[in-house]
Protein backbone atom coordinates (compact mmCIF):
# COMPACT_ATOMS: atom_id res chain seq x y z
CA UNK A 1 0.00 0.00 0.00
CA UNK A 2 1.21 3.66 -0.69
CA UNK A 3 3.94 2.11 -3.36
CA UNK A 4 2.00 0.57 -5.97
CA UNK A 5 -1.93 0.17 -4.55
CA UNK A 6 -3.52 3.55 -3.70
CA UNK A 7 -6.78 3.80 -1.95
CA UNK A 8 -8.52 6.68 -3.55
CA UNK A 9 -11.14 9.10 -2.22
CA UNK A 10 -13.39 10.30 -5.44
CA UNK A 11 -14.03 13.99 -5.81
CA UNK A 12 -17.82 15.19 -5.68
CA UNK A 13 -17.02 18.05 -8.10
CA UNK A 14 -16.34 16.40 -11.09
CA UNK A 15 -17.96 16.55 -14.21
CA UNK A 16 -18.98 12.82 -15.55
CA UNK A 17 -18.24 11.66 -12.87
CA UNK A 18 -16.07 8.19 -12.84
CA UNK A 19 -17.76 7.14 -9.01
CA UNK A 20 -21.37 7.23 -10.98
CA UNK A 21 -20.24 5.77 -14.55
CA UNK A 22 -18.55 2.47 -11.95
CA UNK A 23 -21.18 2.25 -9.74
CA UNK A 24 -24.21 2.66 -12.21
CA UNK A 25 -22.25 -0.56 -14.18
CA UNK A 26 -21.94 -2.16 -10.66
CA UNK A 27 -25.92 -2.08 -9.75
CA UNK A 28 -26.22 -2.98 -13.51
CA UNK A 29 -27.79 -6.73 -14.12
CA UNK A 30 -27.32 -6.37 -17.47
CA UNK A 31 -23.94 -7.63 -19.21
CA UNK A 32 -24.55 -4.75 -22.26
CA UNK A 33 -25.68 -2.10 -19.81
CA UNK A 34 -22.08 -2.87 -17.53
CA UNK A 35 -20.23 -2.96 -20.96
CA UNK A 36 -21.62 0.64 -22.14
CA UNK A 37 -20.67 1.88 -18.88
CA UNK A 38 -17.06 0.45 -19.10
CA UNK A 39 -16.70 1.72 -23.03
CA UNK A 40 -17.55 5.48 -21.12
CA UNK A 41 -14.40 4.71 -18.78
CA UNK A 42 -12.60 3.64 -21.87
CA UNK A 43 -13.44 7.17 -23.92
CA UNK A 44 -12.15 8.95 -20.57
CA UNK A 45 -9.15 7.22 -20.70
CA UNK A 46 -8.07 7.62 -24.14
CA UNK A 47 -9.16 11.44 -24.11
CA UNK A 48 -6.81 12.25 -21.73
CA UNK A 49 -3.76 10.17 -22.62
CA UNK A 50 -1.93 9.78 -25.93
CA UNK A 51 -0.08 6.39 -25.13
CA UNK A 52 3.27 5.86 -27.36
CA UNK A 53 2.36 2.13 -27.78
CA UNK A 54 -0.91 0.01 -28.24
CA UNK A 55 -2.45 -0.67 -24.81
CA UNK A 56 -5.07 -3.50 -24.24
CA UNK A 57 -7.54 -2.28 -21.45
CA UNK A 58 -9.52 -5.49 -19.86
CA UNK A 59 -12.42 -5.74 -17.43
CA UNK A 60 -13.65 -8.19 -15.17
CA UNK A 61 -17.02 -7.90 -13.15
CA UNK A 62 -17.15 -10.66 -10.33
CA UNK A 63 -18.00 -11.27 -7.12
CA UNK A 64 -15.94 -11.53 -4.01
CA UNK A 65 -17.20 -13.62 -1.39
CA UNK A 66 -16.17 -14.12 2.58
CA UNK A 67 -17.61 -15.90 5.36
CA UNK A 68 -19.16 -13.92 8.08
CA UNK A 69 -17.84 -16.66 10.55
CA UNK A 70 -13.79 -17.76 11.13
CA UNK A 71 -13.16 -21.16 10.07
CA UNK A 72 -13.42 -23.89 12.36
CA UNK A 73 -11.79 -26.89 11.98
CA UNK A 74 -14.14 -28.96 14.60
CA UNK A 75 -17.30 -27.72 12.90
CA UNK A 76 -17.98 -29.42 9.57
CA UNK A 77 -18.57 -26.03 6.76
CA UNK A 78 -21.85 -26.02 5.03
CA UNK A 79 -23.08 -24.38 1.52
CA UNK A 80 -25.28 -22.77 3.64
CA UNK A 81 -23.16 -20.90 5.84
CA UNK A 82 -23.89 -17.25 5.71
CA UNK A 83 -21.20 -15.52 3.52
CA UNK A 84 -20.34 -11.52 3.01
CA UNK A 85 -20.96 -10.82 -1.22
CA UNK A 86 -19.36 -7.98 -3.09
CA UNK A 87 -19.87 -7.47 -6.19
CA UNK A 88 -16.87 -5.56 -7.91
CA UNK A 89 -15.31 -4.55 -11.43
CA UNK A 90 -11.52 -4.81 -11.95
CA UNK A 91 -9.51 -3.35 -14.96
CA UNK A 92 -6.39 -3.48 -16.09
CA UNK A 93 -3.96 -1.59 -18.89
CA UNK A 94 -1.53 -3.24 -20.89
CA UNK A 95 0.97 -2.59 -23.03
CA UNK A 96 1.78 -4.75 -26.22
CA UNK A 97 4.88 -5.55 -27.79
CA UNK A 98 6.05 -7.23 -31.03
CA UNK A 99 6.78 -10.70 -30.95
CA UNK A 100 10.47 -11.50 -31.13
CA UNK A 101 11.87 -12.16 -34.72
CA UNK A 102 13.56 -15.81 -34.59
CA UNK A 103 14.63 -18.02 -36.74
CA UNK A 104 13.67 -22.01 -37.29
CA UNK A 105 15.16 -24.83 -38.42
CA UNK A 106 12.88 -27.14 -40.65
CA UNK A 107 13.84 -30.89 -40.15
CA UNK A 108 11.98 -32.01 -43.01
CA UNK A 109 13.79 -29.57 -45.37
CA UNK A 110 16.80 -29.24 -43.83
CA UNK A 111 16.40 -25.46 -43.78
CA UNK A 112 16.29 -22.24 -41.83
CA UNK A 113 13.07 -20.57 -42.01
CA UNK A 114 12.10 -17.58 -40.66
CA UNK A 115 9.35 -17.05 -38.51
CA UNK A 116 6.79 -14.70 -39.16
CA UNK A 117 4.27 -13.58 -36.74
CA UNK A 118 2.74 -10.32 -36.79
CA UNK A 119 0.29 -10.55 -34.31
CA UNK A 120 1.35 -8.00 -30.93
CA UNK A 121 2.25 -10.02 -27.67
CA UNK A 122 0.31 -8.86 -24.76
CA UNK A 123 2.67 -8.27 -21.51
CA UNK A 124 0.69 -9.34 -18.84
CA UNK A 125 3.14 -9.68 -16.37
CA UNK A 126 3.55 -5.65 -15.87
CA UNK A 127 0.42 -3.90 -15.99
CA UNK A 128 0.80 -0.56 -17.10
CA UNK A 129 -2.03 0.28 -14.50
CA UNK A 130 -5.59 -0.71 -13.44
CA UNK A 131 -7.95 -0.46 -10.48
CA UNK A 132 -10.47 -2.23 -8.33
CA UNK A 133 -14.04 -0.23 -7.65
CA UNK A 134 -14.97 -0.82 -5.17
CA UNK A 135 -13.05 -1.24 -2.01
CA UNK A 136 -13.71 -3.28 0.34
CA UNK A 137 -13.65 -1.95 4.51
CA UNK A 138 -14.83 -3.94 7.65
CA UNK A 139 -16.97 -6.61 5.03
CA UNK A 140 -18.55 -3.60 3.47
CA UNK A 141 -18.41 -1.99 0.55
CA UNK A 142 -17.09 0.92 0.27
CA UNK A 143 -18.06 3.10 -3.03
CA UNK A 144 -16.21 6.14 -2.04
CA UNK A 145 -13.25 4.46 -2.21
CA UNK A 146 -11.58 2.84 -5.53
CA UNK A 147 -7.95 0.65 -5.06
CA UNK A 148 -5.77 2.12 -8.08
CA UNK A 149 -2.48 0.29 -9.23
CA UNK A 150 -0.20 1.65 -10.15
CA UNK A 151 2.62 0.73 -12.70
CA UNK A 152 6.08 1.18 -10.87
CA UNK A 153 6.26 1.41 -7.61
CA UNK A 154 6.08 5.36 -5.87
CA UNK A 155 5.33 6.34 -9.52
CA UNK A 156 1.75 7.16 -9.66
CA UNK A 157 -0.14 7.93 -12.85
CA UNK A 158 -1.29 11.72 -11.21
CA UNK A 159 -3.11 12.47 -15.03
CA UNK A 160 -5.06 8.90 -14.41
CA UNK A 161 -5.92 9.62 -11.00
CA UNK A 162 -7.34 13.18 -11.25
CA UNK A 163 -8.88 13.29 -14.81
CA UNK A 164 -9.62 9.55 -15.28
CA UNK A 165 -10.78 8.10 -12.19
CA UNK A 166 -11.62 11.94 -10.72
CA UNK A 167 -10.07 11.13 -7.40
CA UNK A 168 -8.37 13.18 -4.95
CA UNK A 169 -4.27 13.85 -4.58
CA UNK A 170 -2.26 11.00 -3.23
CA UNK A 171 0.79 10.80 -1.37
CA UNK A 172 3.27 7.93 -1.96
CA UNK A 173 5.19 6.22 0.92
CA UNK A 174 8.04 7.88 -0.20
CA UNK A 175 6.24 11.13 -0.12
CA UNK A 176 5.03 10.44 3.78
CA UNK A 177 9.31 9.63 4.38
CA UNK A 178 10.68 12.39 2.80
CA UNK A 179 8.43 14.36 4.20
CA UNK A 180 9.03 12.90 7.94
CA UNK A 181 12.49 13.18 7.42
CA UNK A 182 12.44 16.70 6.12
CA UNK A 183 10.64 17.96 9.16
CA UNK A 184 12.88 15.94 11.45
CA UNK A 185 16.31 17.61 10.05
CA UNK A 186 14.15 21.08 10.17
CA UNK A 187 13.82 20.44 13.72
CA UNK A 188 17.02 18.47 14.81
CA UNK A 189 19.17 20.93 13.16
CA UNK A 190 20.17 17.84 10.51
CA UNK A 191 22.16 16.33 13.62
CA UNK A 192 20.44 12.86 14.40
CA UNK A 193 22.82 10.56 16.29
CA UNK A 194 22.24 6.45 14.73
CA UNK A 195 21.17 5.55 18.69
CA UNK A 196 18.49 8.23 18.35
CA UNK A 197 17.37 7.59 15.31
CA UNK A 198 17.11 3.58 16.33
CA UNK A 199 15.06 4.99 19.21
CA UNK A 200 12.97 6.76 17.13
CA UNK A 201 12.18 4.08 14.39
CA UNK A 202 11.20 1.77 17.66
CA UNK A 203 8.89 4.21 18.61
CA UNK A 204 7.25 4.54 15.81
CA UNK A 205 6.90 0.62 15.63
CA UNK A 206 5.63 0.24 18.57
CA UNK A 207 3.31 2.62 18.30
CA UNK A 208 2.22 0.22 14.84
CA UNK A 209 1.93 -2.42 16.77
CA UNK A 210 0.05 -1.50 19.56
CA UNK A 211 -2.70 0.18 17.54
CA UNK A 212 -5.77 -1.94 17.27
CA UNK A 213 -7.74 0.09 14.28
CA UNK A 214 -8.29 -1.49 11.12
CA UNK A 215 -6.65 1.89 9.55
CA UNK A 216 -3.25 2.41 9.65
CA UNK A 217 -2.11 4.78 12.23
CA UNK A 218 -1.26 8.59 11.47
CA UNK A 219 1.16 11.18 13.48
CA UNK A 220 0.17 14.27 13.06
CA UNK A 221 2.90 17.50 14.24
CA UNK A 222 1.86 16.80 18.11
CA UNK A 223 3.00 13.07 18.02
CA UNK A 224 5.87 13.38 15.69
CA UNK A 225 7.03 15.55 18.79
CA UNK A 226 6.26 13.38 21.09
CA UNK A 227 8.18 10.32 19.39
CA UNK A 228 11.09 12.91 18.84
CA UNK A 229 10.87 13.77 22.51
CA UNK A 230 10.79 10.06 24.01
CA UNK A 231 13.48 9.09 21.62
CA UNK A 232 15.84 11.22 23.11
CA UNK A 233 15.79 14.45 21.62
CA UNK A 234 16.29 17.71 23.70
CA UNK A 235 15.18 21.02 23.50
CA UNK A 236 12.00 20.68 21.49
CA UNK A 237 8.64 21.27 21.48
CA UNK A 238 5.12 20.96 19.07
CA UNK A 239 4.89 24.49 17.67
CA UNK A 240 8.45 24.09 16.69
CA UNK A 241 7.05 20.75 14.83
CA UNK A 242 3.95 22.63 13.73
CA UNK A 243 6.20 25.34 12.39
CA UNK A 244 8.55 22.79 10.34
CA UNK A 245 5.24 20.86 8.95
CA UNK A 246 4.19 24.12 7.27
CA UNK A 247 7.17 24.79 6.23
CA UNK A 248 8.05 21.18 4.22
CA UNK A 249 4.47 20.35 4.03
CA UNK A 250 2.16 23.86 3.81
CA UNK A 251 -0.05 21.84 6.22
CA UNK A 252 0.00 21.91 9.88
CA UNK A 253 -2.66 19.54 9.72
CA UNK A 254 -1.06 16.54 7.55
CA UNK A 255 -0.89 13.44 8.81
CA UNK A 256 1.75 10.82 7.68
CA UNK A 257 0.97 7.56 7.89
CA UNK A 258 3.43 5.60 10.59
CA UNK A 259 3.92 2.21 8.24
CA UNK A 260 5.63 4.94 5.48
CA UNK A 261 8.36 6.02 7.83
CA UNK A 262 9.91 3.00 9.69
CA UNK A 263 11.54 0.41 7.12
CA UNK A 264 10.82 -3.35 7.74
CA UNK A 265 11.64 -3.47 10.82
CA UNK A 266 12.69 -7.20 10.66
CA UNK A 267 14.95 -7.24 7.84
CA UNK A 268 17.98 -5.45 6.78
CA UNK A 269 16.38 -2.78 5.08
CA UNK A 270 18.77 -0.05 5.69
CA UNK A 271 21.72 0.42 3.71
CA UNK A 272 24.41 2.34 4.41
CA UNK A 273 26.75 2.90 1.16
CA UNK A 274 30.78 4.51 1.55
CA UNK A 275 33.06 4.47 -1.08
CA UNK A 276 34.58 1.28 0.40
CA UNK A 277 31.91 -0.64 1.80
CA UNK A 278 28.16 -1.26 1.24
CA UNK A 279 26.18 -2.49 4.95
CA UNK A 280 22.77 -4.00 5.22
CA UNK A 281 21.38 -3.37 8.76
CA UNK A 282 17.80 -3.43 10.14
CA UNK A 283 16.23 -0.96 12.14
CA UNK A 284 16.28 -2.46 15.29
CA UNK A 285 20.11 -3.23 14.98
CA UNK A 286 21.02 0.87 13.79
CA UNK A 287 22.13 1.34 17.51
CA UNK A 288 25.32 -0.61 16.94
CA UNK A 289 26.56 1.49 14.03
CA UNK A 290 28.09 4.95 14.94
CA UNK A 291 30.48 6.83 13.22
CA UNK A 292 32.71 8.25 14.93
CA UNK A 293 36.03 10.68 14.07
CA UNK A 294 39.71 9.42 15.06
CA UNK A 295 43.05 11.54 14.22
CA UNK A 296 41.51 13.60 11.53
CA UNK A 297 39.92 10.27 9.57
CA UNK A 298 35.92 9.38 9.74
CA UNK A 299 35.17 5.77 10.51
CA UNK A 300 32.18 3.75 10.77
CA UNK A 301 32.30 1.33 13.95
CA UNK A 302 29.71 -1.49 14.28
CA UNK A 303 29.11 -2.96 17.39
CA UNK A 304 29.91 -7.29 17.22
CA UNK A 305 29.19 -9.95 20.12
CA UNK A 306 31.16 -12.33 17.90
CA UNK A 307 34.01 -13.06 16.03
CA UNK A 308 34.37 -11.47 13.04
CA UNK A 309 35.13 -14.09 9.90
CA UNK A 310 36.29 -13.24 6.23
CA UNK A 311 36.38 -15.49 4.11
CA UNK A 312 37.25 -18.37 6.41
CA UNK A 313 39.73 -16.38 8.59
CA UNK A 314 38.68 -15.19 11.96
CA UNK A 315 40.14 -11.37 12.43
CA UNK A 316 41.98 -11.00 15.12
CA UNK A 317 40.57 -7.85 17.73
CA UNK A 318 43.18 -4.83 18.08
CA UNK A 319 43.29 -2.06 19.51
CA UNK A 320 41.52 1.12 17.65
CA UNK A 321 44.03 3.16 15.29
CA UNK A 322 46.86 0.55 16.09
CA UNK A 323 48.60 -0.86 12.73
CA UNK A 324 48.08 -4.09 10.24
CA UNK A 325 48.71 -7.42 11.96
Amino acid sequence: MDQKLFELKFRRDAEDNSQLILHQGLLSEDVEDWKEQMLKMVGKMLTNRQYDKDIVITFIRGQYFKPTKKPNEEVEQSALDALYTHPFTLCTINSTQDPKKELLFDYLTKEFKYNIVVDPIINLNAPIGGFLFPCFTNNLSDVNHILYAAGKANEPDYQFIEEVLNSEEVMTAMDDKIVFEEIVKDVTGDQLNTGTLANVYEEIHRVIEQNEEEEAPKLDYKDVERVLTQSGVKDINADQVEVAFQKVINDEKYEIKASNIVPKFTSKSIKIETKVAKVSISPQDLRYVKQINFDGKRYLMIEVEEDTVIDGFTMIPEAFGGGDV
